[in-house]
This record gives C-alpha cells, structure tokens and sequence, in this order.
C-alpha cells in the first residue's frame, strides 16, 4: 500500500503510526493532528529510527489534510480520552463533532479509502463515520473485538498458566460494559474452557474483560489505553493491506445479520482488502443472542442521541 493515514496523535494514534511504519505496511505514513509542531515532531523521531529498524517506509507529520490525499487506508483515532470515573458513552458528544470533521475531511482528500475507527465510544463513532462519509458500509470498521479479544485471551492465559498460542477466543457485541466474550466456544487447542475452571471463575474473567479498558485508566489517571490498542489497530489495517482475510472480530455496520439493523456492533467478519468483505453469522444460543441484542441496543441507544 502506497500510502496510510493515521488521524490523532496521541498515545494510540503514535503508536498506531510507528507500528505501521515498522511493519512496512505502507510506503507513506502521514500523521495528522491539530496541534501544531506535535505530529511533525512525532513523525520525524519515527522515521529518524528507521536506519536502526531497517525499514523504508516515510513518516511525516502534518497539520493539514493535503499531505494526506490519495490514502488507501485511514485510520482515526482522534478524540478526548477517557479519565477515571468516566465511560466511554461520557465521550459522546465531543468525539461526535471531532470524528465528523475529520471524516468529512477525509472524504476530500482521499475519497477512496478504507476508514478504520478507534476513536471512543466506539461503535458509535464508527456510525459517525459512516455516515458522515457516505461510503459503502464494508468501507468503514470500528476497532474494538480485537482489543477486547486481546484482553480476554490473556487473562485466559494468566489465569490458566499456558500459552496465549493455544487460546481461541472471541468477543462479541459493543465495544462497552455489555460486550459479549463467547465463553461457550472458547477453547485451549480444541479443549472447552470448561474443562479448565468451574463457571464461576469463567464469569470472573469475562467481567474483568468488560472492565478491561478501565482497569487501565484507573491505573494512568490521565490517559487510557494504547499500547495493546494500537496492536489492535496494526492486526487490522495488516489484515486489509495484505488481503489476508483474516476471521477477526470488528464493529461493523448490521443489516439485518444477527437479528440487527442501523448500527454498528462487534460480530466476526472476514477482513481483506476491500475492508469488511463478510459478516459471519454464528449459531448463537438463545442467552447469547440476547447478550449480544442488550449490548447492541446499548450502542443503538447512543445513535439515537446523535441527531445524524
């Protein structure tokens, strides 16, 4: 891929840049903020490492939108973090106007990109960006089951003692407190997690799942979490740029699958170049769906509140 474009940068928009330049994912990284000096700043001490990386790829930083014309992939990761005491949903509002103007942007410079979403609350904000783009729904995908799948595998791991390697896993529903870990198909090379702990410690890991994010915040006060979410991204945005069709879990936009419509939740999907290429439904259990309809209706009521 020629050219990738990274909007925000902050903690997870940097980190997202570096860890594309250092996978040569793109010949060009653009790096855009609004703070003046920042991104130029970022992105040169980024591509000043790349004789010690060996790599090619070009970083610059920018405070304008023309460097960035032509992308193939934008990824937005601009917005207010969450602070202790805060939730995602707190971010409504503010993040809704930011990621707007940075979409509406986008959509001049580089009209056939593949948007990619970070930006909290979410699964709302992957709507925002839909929307305000007018691209065709596989076009735009929110980041969210991957991190959270992340987070579950470890603490699978931690608890168990055994290599994150032989853990498969999937988290489902919005990128929030009623995200929906599969328990049920969870496994250790092929053996059910309930061979391994009895339910009640099962349920302890899937609410340390849904508070994982928080967890983080709790710790760094001033800031949230970007190290892990910013692999997230990476998984993502090497899935589309190699046409990997990889099976991973992302927010995409539902019309009808799962039960659901006019919104954008956490369901497994097959991730290629041209962005969201399937939404794979799977045979939920009558609990699951209703897991997974709570958690939706969550992200749909904050839609609702948009007046997009």
């Amino acid at each position: 891929m020629k050219k990738i474009t990274v909007i925000g940068a902050g903690n997870v928009g940097a980190t997202t840049a570096q860890r594309i330049a250092d996978k040569q994912l793109a010949e060009e990284v653009v790096l855009v903020d609004i703070v003046e000096g920042i991104p130029q700043g970022k992105g040169l001490d980024m591509w000043e490492s790349s004789p010690v990386e060996m790599t090619d790829t070009k970083v610059i930083g920018t405070n304008s939108y023309e460097p960035t014309e032509g992308s193939e992939l934008v990824v937005i990761t601009a917005g207010m973090a969450r602070k202790p005491g805060m939730s995602r949903d707190d971010l409504l509002q503010i993040n809704k106007k930011i990621v707007q103007e940075c979409t509406e942007k986008v959509v001049k410079t580089s009209p056939q990109a593949i948007i990619v979403v970070v930006s909290n609350p979410l699964d709302v904000m992957a709507y925002v960006a839909w929307k305000a783009s007018g691209f065709e729904r596989n076009r735009v995908v929110g980041m969210a089951g991957v991190l959270d799948t992340a987070r579950y595998k470890l603490f699978i791991a931690e608890k168990l003692g055994v290599s994150i390697k032989d853990i498969h896993a999937m988290v489902l529903g919005g990128h929030g407190d009623d995200m929906v870990p599969l328990t049920r198909l969870t496994n250790i090379s092929g053996i059910p997690l309930t061979e391994f702990l009895p339910q009640e410690e099962i349920d302890k890991l899937v609410t340390r799942t849904r508070n994982g994010g928080i967890e983080i915040v709790n710790y760094l006060k001033t800031g949230s979490a970007y190290y892990a979410t910013s692999s997230a991204v990476v998984e993502m945005v090497d899935a589309i740029v190699k046409n990997r069709k990889r099976v991973l879990p992302c927010s995409a936009y539902l019309d009808g699958e799962y039960g659901l419509k006019g919104m954008f939740c956490g369901v497994p999907v097959i991730l290629g170049r041209n962005g969201v290429e399937k939404i794979i439904e799977v045979k939920l259990t009558d609990a699951e769906k209703a897991e997974l309809t709570k958690s939706a209706n969550s992200v749909f009521e904050n839609i609702k509140k948009l007046d997009m």
